[in-house]
């Protein structure tokens, strides 16, 4: 693996983006791992050891994407993982959720790509994270079916209008040992997995390494890749 340029992982301070740090981290390159609170960051980076380092941002407010990210320098890899959970229904439709999470998925998600353009290098890769309520809505998902949606969109465009860096997005399936899932009733996780053709739920490292996939192969670029065990579509 090239070491020209640091590793950045946005939300990588839980879930997927915390193991994708770690991996990271553990290979000796310089890891650069985000969250909103600066404390917290600073803390995981230093559970995580290695070369990891936490920094304060955002995606929520913009406009201070690029003064929290003034001290990366040139950039290898960059991981857009951060996640926020919605349920908001139009019947009850709530304008100010929706718009913070359409600001932090899409305008703050670009607002990173935009801030670090200048330092990442032709061999550069991104990875923007989305997730399967684009393709499987749900009561409650009308704002993250929408922006998920909306990823897919944005990791297209990118790739043609930046490369030769490379643009591609993650769409996890649900990760029965994340923070999120591993506390549902186990009822809950029996009736996903009932419905993936392996009878199997993706683990966190399976989307680690799809993510990785993304991030390192040099010939795959503008794609959705679906991490799920083969989840079927009712």
């Amino acid at each position: 693996m090239s070491t020209d340029g640091c590793i950045v992982v946005v939300g990588g301070t839980a879930g997927i983006g915390r193991e994708l740090s770690r991996y990271y981290a553990s290979t000796g390159r310089e890891t650069v791992l985000t969250g909103r609170d600066a404390a917290r960051a600073e803390a995981v980076a230093a559970e995580i050891g290695g070369t990891a380092r936490g920094i304060a941002l955002d995606l929520a407010r913009p406009k201070t994407i690029r003064d929290a990210l003034s001290s990366v320098g040139p950039v290898r890899y960059l991981a857009i993982v951060a996640i926020q959970r919605d349920d908001n229904t139009i019947r009850d439709f709530d304008i100010d959720r929706a718009l913070e999470l359409v600001t932090l998925k899409l305008v703050g998600f670009a607002e990173v790509v935009h801030v670090l353009l200048d330092r990442l290098s032709p061999d550069s890769s991104i990875v923007l994270f989305g997730g399967q309520a684009k393709d499987r809505p749900y009561p409650g998902s009308t704002t993250v079916s929408t922006v998920n949606g909306g990823i897919s969109g944005l990791a297209r465009t990118l790739a043609w209008e930046l490369a030769p860096i490379r643009v591609n997005a993650m769409h996890p399936g649900i990760t029965g040992d994340s923070p999120f899932w591993h506390g549902k009733p186990p009822a809950v996780l029996e009736g996903h997995l009932s419905k993936t053709i392996t009878k199997k739920l993706a683990t966190m490292d399976d989307i680690v390494d799809g993510t990785r996939f993304l991030l390192e192969n040099p010939s795959v670029e503008g794609i959705d890749l679906v991490v799920d065990n083969g989840r079927m579509m009712f």
